[in-house]
């Protein structure tokens, strides 16, 4: 690992990585969304066998293509990134994470660029059912991607199936079912792909909205704003199923992401759910009453939410960075002995590779290297405090998620009333509202990103490998002249989709099957 590390090198990496991570989950989840949206209305076409439908799924699909394509080239980028900025991470465990990346390049990657061609240029020259094939098969395809990646970063949430081979320094996998069905892994594709449902729910509402505010295509924009507004809804019920498995999940294998994610400084029993409340910045040995300026709670409810107990222990930070709390492992040890079992996990891996192969002394050191592994990461930490996220981010980034979740399940139930009492059309206001809800939908998925991402610093692997020992030996200055040049890259690409995509909008579909 790096010795004498430019702690820029670090932060200009991350902050790189971030970027083109953010850049990226705004094509993915309207990709995800679109795809399904779009094959539900090519399916009303092929049952009804009605141009209207066959005009409205191509309108959709033209906004999914331009989304999608915009996607790759940004996803590209995102996975060369770990070869050329986090080389030490690819190295440590890439016998494990490459091989979800590639069963999604060979596997899914492929399977959407054929069916995906099929679905734009093959309208009169296949078969309807074929067509509809390609459809579903496209968005299949887009799906079968989400499932690899989502398991690849959930295996960096919670390493399982592998095993440490001290000849090598390497992670090698022995158990690929272990990594692909973990409980991370499970949780996060479904919650992920869920997102991605509510935010194209969202898309397709807000851009019907706007037909109706433009009095245009009224009867291909109440149809869409159905089948959107049902699919958000669906989805945005299913998330709460999800995030409460997802807490339960992080509670038990990360309880300093929940802690952050509450700004609990100090734990207890039938521990209180921040519903609002504006932290103060973080700091060691803090009560818990002096931790917010104002806050809005719910008694145990964070209890119960962690563990479905109301009167269970739920750590806070202080907790976590002293240990001696109970756990069903015993009493937690603290951070300061992890770090010290990390050091000497780190030493006795140097006395083996050190040592002649098969001699005592290797033997001795490799024991001693495997007593200890369970903490090897924290052995390049210097500070207990190194452990704690950036607690704010993370709060508030959790709280605005779940804010804006429960904002678009009343969204969605308030269109399917009106939409079923058959008022949507001379709602203005709310026609207003649906339009304006599409940057609440990303804002939405962008924060629970952060959440997941910013939540588990400093980890690149959840207690095995830090972000400080995951870096690559670069100087610090091609990494800003990069994160500038792709900055700058993503933004054209950005700024180049929104045109494309809002011509489209504004031309509309075939405007004779409104008629």
């Amino acid at each position: 690992m790096i010795a004498n590390l430019d702690s820029s090198l670090v932060d200009w990496s991350r902050a790189q990585f971030a970027m083109t991570a953010i850049y990226h989950w705004l094509f993915v989840p309207l990709t995800l969304g679109l795809g399904l949206i779009m094959s539900v209305m090519e399916t009303c076409y092929y049952k009804t066998g009605k141009a209207f439908w066959k005009e409205t799924a191509k309108f959709w699909q033209k906004l999914f293509g331009i989304n999608f394509a915009v996607g790759v080239a940004t996803g590209l980028i995102l996975e060369f990134e770990f070869g050329t900025n986090w080389s030490n991470y690819s190295w440590f465990v890439g016998d494990i994470f490459g091989a979800p990346l590639a069963i999604e390049g060979i596997l899914a990657f492929f399977m959407e660029a054929t069916f995906i061609a099929v679905m734009f240029f093959g309208w009169e020259k296949v078969s309807k059912c074929a067509h509809l094939t390609s459809t579903w098969l496209t968005w299949l395809g887009a799906s079968i991607s989400a499932i690899w990646i989502l398991v690849a970063n959930a295996w960096m949430q919670y390493p399982a199936g592998m095993s440490f081979n001290p000849e090598t320094v390497r992670n090698e996998m022995v158990d690929f079912a272990a990594v692909a069905l973990s409980p991370f892994a499970i949780n996060k594709f479904f919650h992920t792909m869920l997102s991605g449902l509510m935010l194209g729910g969202s898309f397709v509402v807000g851009v019907s909205a706007w037909y109706l505010l433009k009095g245009k295509n009224k009867k291909f924009a109440l149809s869409s704003m159905k089948i959107g507004a049902l699919t958000g809804l669906l989805s945005a019920l299913l998330l709460v199923v999800t995030g409460d498995t997802s807490s339960k999940n992080v509670a038990k294998y990360q309880p300093m992401k929940l802690a952050a994610m509450e700004g609990l400084q100090n734990g207890g029993n039938g521990v209180e759910l921040i519903g609002i409340g504006v932290l103060k910045p973080w700091q060691a040995n803090v009560a818990n009453d002096d931790a917010f300026y104002f806050k809005i709670a719910f008694p145990k409810m964070l209890s119960w939410l962690a563990t479905g107990n109301t009167d269970a222990f739920v750590p806070g930070i202080n907790d976590l960075i002293r240990g001696g709390y109970t756990t069903d492992k015993g009493a937690a040890p603290s951070v300061q002995e992890k770090i010290s079992r990390g050091k000497a996990a780190i030493k006795a891996l140097g006395e083996f590779r050190a040592a002649e192969k098969g001699s005592p002394a290797a033997a001795t050191a490799r024991a001693a290297m495997e007593k200890d592994f369970e903490y090897f990461g924290y052995g390049y930490l210097n500070n207990p405090e190194d452990i704690v996220p950036p607690v704010q981010l993370t709060f508030y980034s959790f709280h605005i998620m779940v804010i804006l979740g429960f904002y678009f399940i009343l969204l969605f139930i308030v269109l399917a009333w009106f939409g079923w009492k058959k008022k949507i059309e001379n709602l203005r206001w709310l026609q207003w509202v649906a339009l304006w809800s599409i940057p609440l939908a990303y804002i939405a998925g962008q924060a629970g990103w952060i959440v997941a991402e910013v939540g588990r610093q400093p980890w690149a692997i959840q207690d095995i490998l830090p972000v400080t020992a995951a870096i690559s030996k670069l100087p610090s200055a091609s990494v800003v002249l990069t994160f500038f040049l792709f900055l700058a890259l993503f933004t054209i690409l950005l700024i180049a989709e929104v045109k494309i995509m809002t011509n489209a909008i504004k031309k509309g579909p075939d405007t004779e099957v409104d008629k």
